[in-house]
């Protein structure tokens, strides 16, 4: 029995005059096109794309559908990746280019996709046809195949299909919550970001700091609608906690309480210690999150059988145990500490001795040691970084990945999200000719 056709209807556009760009990237397996991608195209276009999810589902568990590699892994394959790649997209989007619009969308429909992965994951008659395929084919499998195969199997039952069905509607309500959990999460670390600012007005609390990021806190003071309440003088220069803005003040910044300053912001975001240092609002305080999910955690765990959330984790990674994976740690962390120990009273010293600073706090590890750096080595990063533009890095990265695999790596044409991401294909020469084997945005 066959999937059926992803098809569009009217109330899979958001606009009828426009296909809906969602779907057509499920249907034609093409680039996203990013500019035409409108938070009102998302909940239309997932209610074709879940129909036609779910009927590749009915398809492959059929009783007159046989248990083989193209009916059924194969075919479920085609009928549910338009979902998946429509849904990375929106949740990409949701990322790098958020708005509250496309945020409430996402949160509307976290739940219904939330749901039908579950369902997928606990579908007994689905983990019997994968099971019967194991039997039927398992030791003719190619090796890439066989991965597959077992890799499936185990998220099954990861994912509860083994469970008793009176257990099964809590495990898919506890995937849900945390679904919504971790974007919350995600969300407040987000909002906290992008909220903080921290305006300088005199141009000397800046000294140590590279010209291009003083040029860039000006350039950003510049596009603030705010700019000119905080403009003294006609002078202003805006910080924030986003890293090329942050980093370079922790690293360079002579002015100890501006370190400070923004550090205490970076490292308390989303936390009750959030709107303390500028960042705005309680609800984004990330801790009872962050609890609840802990809980989360424990109870799927139990239900699935095993101790804790950690062996759960553990489950398709290499190292059998958490007791093993601490153990590891705690070999590692005796074996390093010494030197680790040795690095941070010689950093005291230096500190003491040549920078003046007596207790050296969290704000000023970055910033001396590139003073040690620069005095033990005459070297800095920041005088280093004339040698190496960005066209120039890509050539050598791109150089010697062609050298190691035979592919050739060129600039592309591709819609983008934003001005500055680029875009680049990938062509394999084994062949002699190009052959197109991968493409990648390059942000």
């Amino acid at each position: 029995m066959a999937a059926s056709t992803l098809s569009t209807t009217p109330a899979a556009h958001a606009d009828t005059a426009q296909p809906n760009p969602l779907i057509e990237l499920g249907r034609t397996a093409g680039l996203p096109r990013f500019a035409d991608i409108r938070a009102e195209h998302v909940s239309p276009a997932l209610d074709v794309l879940l129909e036609h999810a779910r009927a590749a589902v009915d398809a492959a568990i059929a009783p007159d559908t046989p248990a083989t590699w193209a009916t059924v892994i194969d075919a479920l394959q085609a009928g549910t990746e338009p979902l998946g790649r429509a849904w990375s997209v929106v949740g990409h989007l949701s990322a790098v280019a958020d708005t509250p619009a496309l945020r409430a969308t996402h949160a509307e429909n976290l739940p219904r996709i939330t749901e039908f992965y579950a369902s997928v994951g606990q579908n007994l008659a689905l983990f019997e046809k994968y099971k019967a395929i194991d039997t039927a084919e398992g030791a003719a499998l190619t090796p890439i195949r066989r991965k597959v195969l077992d890799d499936s199997l185990r998220d099954f039952r990861l994912s509860g299909a083994e469970l008793p069905e009176a257990s099964k509607p809590r495990f898919a309500a506890l995937q849900e919550r945390q679904a919504s959990l971790s974007k919350q999460f995600s969300d407040h670390v987000l909002d906290a970001t992008n909220t903080f600012a921290h305006w300088v007005h005199d141009l000397s609390e800046l000294a140590g700091l590279p010209q291009d990021a003083i040029d860039a806190a000006r350039e950003a003071a510049d596009r603030d609608p705010e700019s000119a309440k905080h403009a003294a003088g006609g002078n202003a220069w805006k910080f924030t906690l986003h890293f090329p803005s942050y980093f370079p003040v922790i690293q360079y910044a002579d002015n100890r309480a501006l370190r400070e300053i923004l550090y205490r912001a970076y490292v308390t975001r989303a936390s009750e210690l959030g709107p303390e240092y500028g960042q705005g609002q309680a609800e984004w305080d990330n801790t009872d999150n962050m609890r609840e999910q802990l809980t989360l955690r424990a109870e799927e765990a139990h239900i699935l059988g095993l101790s804790n959330y950690a062996e759960v984790s553990l489950t398709p990674k290499m190292a059998d145990t958490p007791a093993q994976v601490i153990a590891f740690l705690d070999d590692i962390a005796k074996r390093a500490r010494p030197y680790a120990q040795a690095d941070w009273n010689a950093l005291q010293r230096f500190a003491r001795d040549h920078v003046g600073i007596d207790d050296l706090a969290p704000w000023d590890v970055a910033y001396v040691s590139e003073k040690l750096r620069q005095r033990q080595y005459a070297f800095s990063e920041n005088e280093v970084k004339q040698y190496f533009p960005e066209q120039k890095v890509l050539s050598g990265l791109f150089g010697l990945i062609e050298k190691l695999f035979n592919v050739r790596i060129r600039a592309d044409q591709a819609p983008v999200w934003h001005p500055d991401v680029r875009f680049f294909r990938v062509e394999s020469m084994d062949a002699g000719a190009p052959r197109l084997v991968a493409q990648f945005y390059l942000d």
